[in-house]
């Protein structure tokens, strides 16, 4: 396992995992909302953060990580890698070289909501409304300041 910097010409790749991860863990998505998201994925989104990927022993990209200062904002892993240690990877990655601490996940996604709490998260907020205004609720995690 690698990190490794994103060019633009791995945009696409990164929309592929994007879709495949979504599909295996957001089952309160639409096949409408997908496509309306896709094109923001790759269009907008990736353009607005800093890019991380990581790679299999192969050199094969399998997850990438979007951070805008001391925010996680995005996080997919290929679903056939999940649970190998790739997302770990890119969390640790985000927080120890990145000094990221904080991070919003889909409240409907309870396999995320889980990672982020078992890597030592913590809840200190809820929207009702996703960062678009959609009814797809967010909890707000932050890191714990250590004492």
């Amino acid at each position: 396992m690698t990190i490794v910097p994103i060019a633009r010409a791995d945009y696409l790749r990164l929309v592929e995992i994007w879709e495949a991860s979504v599909r295996a863990t957001h089952d309160f998505l639409t096949e409408a909302d997908l496509q309306v998201m896709k094109p923001l994925i790759l269009n907008g989104y990736l353009d607005a953060v800093d890019l991380a990927g990581v790679c299999d022993d192969s050199g094969e990209l399998v997850g990438f990580l979007g951070t805008h200062e001391n925010r996680i904002e995005m996080l997919f892993v290929a679903p056939e890698m999940r649970g190998k240690g790739f997302g770990r990877m890119l969390i640790e990655h985000a927080v120890d070289r990145l000094g990221c601490d904080e991070v919003d996940v889909n409240e409907q996604n309870p396999q995320a909501v889980g990672f982020y709490l078992k890597l030592g998260f913590r809840q200190v907020g809820r929207s009702a409304r996703d960062g678009q205004g959609n009814p797809f609720p967010l909890l707000h995690l932050k890191l714990p300041v250590e004492a």
